[in-house]
């Protein structure tokens, strides 16, 4: 099996660096090696981006994230709708309906009443979009120049359905890989904003709530084993977490993942991977490969999965690598990210 990570975490000299944020090697070892071994109970050790909670008649999924995104405001959304998004989706991919959320907003002394309101708004829009409620929060307010405008920590708790499981230690060879459409427009719109880049046709990004994609793929009867939204990382190095917790290999078909034209050339303009930048809008599903088909077609009948494809295969691999068919015909190792790509993107 692929390991994260080689030597183990430095805990007594080591020092928190961005790359501990950028959903790479350096971001999972320190999961591993300290939050989860520290942390270790029975629902953190499901491993997956939320907790399936076990409750009387019924069982709750639980899921929380922090948001430090910039700038605040980008083509396509915010740090508000973000906010709702992010955590919506995270419960989303267990199998969940969303429900509800809290809110815990970090303020800058100084940040403007007029843009915390403009995103207090989007994030109201959002939750009223998705059907949840934000239940509960809390707000605190540090020293100027100590945070950077606004953070914001959402939890979100969902409905499970009757009889599933998903989890990311569930792929199995022969397997097929589905994604529900093109890759890193939510990094590129983020990206491309901050170097004051433009295209003909602008970069916006994905940034929505996916729970209604994922219903309408679990309706289909496809025996679905895997679901995950591929955030920072990008898809390559959310395959590589399935890779490492299922014990698997995968081989991709780089001709058959969509990537926007305008992405692909910011891409290249700023010497970057599609596979590694951040989506906030996209989910990759593994299912049996005798249901990709139905699969499949139960994406492509909904708005958020128009350009759903299936771009790879779980094989059987003792060492765990993600591969790649390239366009031209030969393979490469599809690695985890490694160290710091995109900062500050979600």
């Amino acid at each position: 099996m692929s390991r994260p990570h080689g030597r183990p975490l430095d805990i007594r000299h080591g020092r928190v660096d961005m790359s501990h944020g950028a959903g790479g090697r350096a971001m999972a070892q320190l999961i591993e090696e300290l939050f989860a071994a520290t942390l270790d109970n029975p629902l953190l050790r499901q491993g997956n981006d939320g907790a399936l909670l076990p409750a009387p008649g019924e069982r709750l999924v639980m899921a929380t994230d922090s948001h430090v995104v910039s700038p605040l405001f980008f083509a396509g959304g915010d740090i508000g709708s973000l906010a709702v998004h992010g955590t919506v989706n995270d419960v989303a991919m267990m199998g969940a309906h969303p429900r509800w959320l809290s809110a815990a907003f970090v303020l800058e002394e100084g940040f403007a009443l007029a843009d915390l309101q403009r995103i207090v708004v989007s994030m109201a829009g959002a939750a009223r979009e998705a059907g949840v409620a934000v239940v509960t929060g809390d707000t605190k307010v540090v020293e100027r120049g100590k945070g950077d405008g606004v953070f914001i920590t959402t939890t979100g708790v969902g409905v499970m359905r009757a009889g599933l499981t998903l989890s990311g230690d569930a792929a199995r060879p022969g397997d097929a890989i589905l994604l529900s459409g093109a890759i890193g427009n939510h990094g590129m719109a983020i990206m491309s904003q901050r170097q004051g880049l433009e295209f003909d046709a602008p970069i916006v990004s994905d940034t929505a709530a996916l729970h209604g994609l994922v219903a309408a793929l679990l309706d289909s009867g496809a025996a679905v084993r895997v679901l995950r939204d591929p955030t920072r990382g990008g898809v390559a190095t959310t395959l590589n977490e399935i890779a490492s917790q299922s014990q698997v290999g995968m081989l991709l078909e780089e001709g058959a993942i969509p990537v926007d034209a305008a992405v692909e050339a910011a891409c290249e303009l700023l010497g970057l991977d599609p596979l590694y930048v951040a989506n906030e809008g996209k989910l990759l599903a593994v299912c049996a490969a005798e249901d990709a088909a139905r699969a499949l077609a139960a994406l492509r009948a909904h708005p958020l999965g128009l350009r759903a494809a299936r771009i790879g295969t779980v094989r059987a691999d003792a060492h765990g690598f993600v591969q790649m068919t390239t366009r031209m015909g030969g393979r490469r190792v599809v690695d985890w990210l490694s160290g710091e790509q995109l900062p500050r993107i979600c």
